[in-house]
């Protein structure tokens, strides 16, 4: 599938980009040298350029296999990268959603908004029935996020030694 853009009320939702009009990659590599997002974002490890280049290929490329619709999240005059957001695993019968914001622009309700964008996307759109969401139990940003997008709380797993928390969105037409 192609990306989608969605327009989420104060943020844009676009494809993650690195080319001459627009390079999302200086801002992914300092995202991604933050402490936090690295304690929270521990599968992914972007040390430079052409690290922050192949994960924007890589999520260029999972649209095309329609495993995963990502977006970054953008804001609207500038498009400037404040965070991404993602529905994954969509071929799998069980998606999940995830996100991350910037350093520079949390505690706006970034991550919040563009996740409520991205679960209407996910029923509308792509006809969804649930989309969960998980997190490590430590995290309580992730934990507003989850409540504030109206996922309930189903259940917790331990992970290697790390406490998770799993939610569901159910489909309001389900």
């Amino acid at each position: 599938m192609e990306p989608i853009e969605i327009n989420a009320g104060g943020y844009y939702l676009r494809a993650l980009r690195a080319d001459d009009l627009l390079d999302d990659r200086p801002a992914i590599v300092r995202a991604f040298e933050d402490p936090e997002m690295k304690r929270w974002v521990s599968d992914y490890r972007i040390g430079d350029l052409a690290d922050a280049g192949a994960y924007v290929a890589r999520r260029a490329d999972e649209w095309a296999r329609d495993v995963r619709c990502s977006w970054a999240v953008a804001e609207p005059t500038t498009g400037a990268l404040l965070g991404e957001v993602d529905l994954r695993e969509l071929d799998s019968g069980n998606p999940q959603a995830a996100c991350w914001t910037h350093p520079d622009h949390r505690g706006r309700g970034v991550a919040s908004t563009a996740l409520a964008a991205a679960v209407r996307f996910g029923f509308g759109a792509l006809g969804l029935a649930k989309i969960g969401y998980q997190h490590d139990a430590d995290n309580t940003a992730s934990l507003r996020v989850a409540e504030k997008c109206g996922f309930k709380l189903v259940g917790e797993t331990m992970l290697d030694g790390t406490r998770l928390l799993h939610w569901v969105a159910v489909s309001p037409t389900s």
